[in-house]
């Protein structure tokens, strides 16, 4: 069975380095990391992974934006997209809601359960 492989769309640099480790060790997944959400759509399109995990607290375009971007992308359109998000509120909760993304993990988080959070977000039983 091909290995998983996962954008991390993050402008973390502590995240983009815990979380491609967490992935290998954890689940071998494989891991795409940008840094911004215009490196991330790119790499959606060439890379076509199997999710993205998208920060919705970015600079220039913040998750939700860049998630409409990749929603208009035929390309890109069916990947799932889990959101990471420090905002927990229920107004952002409600936010969520009506996005058809596949699930939403709140920071901070540890990496074992991150990875589990999105094997089940996503059904996967790798």
């Amino acid at each position: 069975m091909a290995k998983k492989r996962i954008l991390l769309i993050d402008d973390e640099p502590g995240i983009r380095q815990v979380i491609p480790v967490a992935f290998r060790v954890i689940a071998s997944w494989e891991a795409i990391v940008a840094d911004s959400c215009h490196t991330g759509i790119a790499l959606a399109e060439a890379e076509q992974p199997d999710a993205i995990l998208l920060d919705v607290m970015m600079p220039e375009i913040d998750g939700i934006t860049a998630f409409h971007q990749m929603q208009a992308i035929p390309a890109i359109k069916s990947i799932p997209i889990i959101l990471l998000t420090a905002k927990a509120q229920a107004s952002d909760r409600q936010r969520f809601a009506q996005l058809a993304i596949a699930g939403v993990i709140t920071k901070p988080f540890k990496a074992p359960d991150l990875v589990n959070q999105i094997r089940l977000i996503l059904n996967w039983n790798d």
